[in-house]
């Protein structure tokens, strides 16, 4: 960090000098980059910014245009201060002229009252420019060697953010597309005061670059994210804006740990047995299209799981409940669901892939013949594991949900996913089960059998799923965030309006009479909503977008 004009008229060899500060006092923080010795009166041209001048002032020019002139020059370039020595030119004080323009343009201006060597002075300033930039150096490495430690054990993020807490002394705060907290740490103020409208108050607060700085709300921001997709921002709160520029210290502490939580997301940390990481191995590769339809046939092959010429259904077994403030037991509870489900399989005589697709759920391709009935294979499946899962203790609650049924290998994919889909979706319709509840809680309505399938969710359940998606989060925001904002702002209720008005048809006096309004209060509110979002509510097409943003952002925030 480069010193302050301040700082610099400390220095022993400044003092020697008897510097008296005779125009810009309230322009004493500027940074001095540089130390230049100059008689010039147009040395401006020769200048960067930063730079304090240091001069006899003997080439001066005499009359007050020409010394308001210098000045102006200096100024418009970004000097950080002039000093004129007295004693060759100016006896004992500094023209007014010269004072009155620097004191109209904000730069500092001091006066020597004794000789100084400026040889001395610029070594002095140069040196305490070289110190501090090694400093900073220093502590930029000590930053990078503790992220890259985290990387590299793969930290939590939770461990990220308060480790970003301790470096910077501040508060520090994770948050989605969607404005919610997602991990915290309150650098020992108090949570609740942090904690307390995030979402009202981080909507607020915009920058304009990557990395940025809200002096009104003392925020140092950075958005989260790799491989060109951002799904979060990391936020220290209440940090004073002399410490937040652009090569600051801070800065580099948020973007260090900015970078570890994006890169931890890429990261995949699991422990399974050869035979269950061989068959993951195949089912990320038929989902992300890392590997060829003929080498997935290929491996599945040798490892006695036939895929081609059969037909293929995609299943997901989703964990309910599955802990996520205990991360190895977290694995070690779904490593041994993977193993369980494959046992069922094996005594059933499901033929399948079988592999932990993500932290709470085990996918299964299901390979069948041409005379198996897949109905009945799939809950021959279902009602093995549950007769094992029985024994464990606690035993685990879960549900189970089935794609539609592909004759490729080409297709699979689509069936995995459409699996997945349905269960998340499921996950989300469902009661939960207590911890040592095994099996499956029967929905009335909501399937037959054993297992869901696509025709029992509907739009809720589908934007439940993707909640998390930051497409999804951003379609709200687009769709919705002038009303909340504008709401967040003046402390109105136009959201819940026009909840009202669409989920009771678009009729407006019904709609009125569920807000409990007066009907011309009611209209009046409507109005406002259309000039906020600038949509015309009678038109079908707006209000069909509308709804669905309401109902994702119920998701997002349930």
């Amino acid at each position: 960090m480069y010193p302050t004009v301040a700082e610099v008229l400390e220095l022993d060899v400044l003092r020697r000098g008897n510097p008296g500060v005779v125009a810009g006092a309230d322009a004493l923080a500027n940074r001095v980059r540089w130390v230049h010795v100059s008689e010039l009166a147009d040395i401006a041209g020769m200048l960067r910014g930063g730079e304090l001048v240091l001069t006899t002032g003997v080439m001066l020019p005499a009359d007050k245009e020409s010394l308001a002139r210098y000045i102006g020059e200096l100024a418009d370039v970004g000097a950080a201060g002039l000093v004129v020595e007295l004693g060759r030119r100016y006896a004992d004080e500094l023209p007014r002229p010269l004072v009155r323009a620097a004191e109209r343009r904000g730069l500092p201006l001091v006066a020597l009252g004794t000789e100084v060597r400026f040889v001395a002075v610029t070594e002095a300033v140069h040196e305490h420019v070289v110190n501090a930039q090694l400093a900073e150096l220093r502590a930029s490495e000590a930053v990078h060697q503790t992220f890259n430690e985290l990387a590299v054990e793969g930290a939590e993020p939770g461990e990220v953010v308060r480790e970003v807490a301790r470096m910077a002394g501040a508060p520090a705060v994770l948050e989605n597309l969607s404005h919610q907290v997602l991990a915290f740490d309150a650098a020992g103020r108090d949570p609740q005061g942090l904690l307390d409208g995030w979402e009202r108050r981080s909507r607020g607060v915009r920058t304009a670059a990557r990395t940025g700085y809200d002096e009104r709300a003392g925020w140092l921001v950075t958005a989260v994210g790799a491989r060109g997709r951002d799904w979060g921002r990391l936020v220290l709160v209440g940090v004073p804006g002399t410490e937040a520029d652009g090569a600051g210290r801070l800065t580099v502490v948020l973007e260090r740990g900015a970078s570890t939580l994006a890169l931890g997301r890429l990261l995949e940390r699991d422990r399974e047995s050869l035979e269950r990481q061989t068959h993951r191995t195949l089912l990320s590769g038929v989902l992300t299209h890392a590997l060829t339809v003929s080498d997935v046939a290929l491996r599945a092959r040798a490892l006695g799981v036939p895929l081609e010429g059969r037909r293929l259904v995609g299943v997901m077994l989703r964990l309910r409940g599955t802990p996520v403030s205990a991360a190895l037991e977290a694995q070690a509870r779904l490593r041994d669901f993977t193993e369980t489900a494959a046992l069922a399989a094996r005594e059933r005589g499901v033929t399948a892939l079988i592999g932990a697709l993500d932290d709470g759920g085990v996918g299964l391709l299901v390979s069948l013949g041409p005379s198996e009935d897949e109905h009945a294979a799939l809950e021959g499946f279902a009602a093995a594991l549950e007769r094992l899962l029985e024994a464990a203790s606690p035993a685990p609650a879960y549900l189970m949900a089935a794609g539609s049924s592909v004759g490729s290998l080409r297709d699979a994919r689509r069936t995995l996913l459409e699996a997945a889909q349905v269960a998340d979706a499921a996950l989300h319709a469902e009661p939960r089960l207590p911890e040592g509840t095994a099996g499956r809680a029967r929905v009335p309505g909501r399937r037959t059998g054993s297992y869901y399938r696509l025709p029992d969710v509907r739009l809720r359940g589908l934007l439940h799923l993707l909640r998390d998606d930051a497409r999804l989060q951003t379609y709200v925001e687009r769709e919705l965030g002038p009303l909340l904002a504008y709401d967040a702002e003046h402390g109105t209720d136009l959201i819940r309006i026009l909840t009202v008005y669409l989920t009771s048809g678009r009729n407006k006096s019904a709609a009125a009479d569920a807000a409990h309004m007066s009907r011309p209060s009611f209209y009046d509110r409507l109005h406002k909503v259309e000039r906020v979002l600038g949509v015309d509510l009678d038109q079908v097409e707006s209000c069909l977008s509308l709804h669905v943003a309401l109902l994702a952002l119920e998701a997002v925030r349930g």
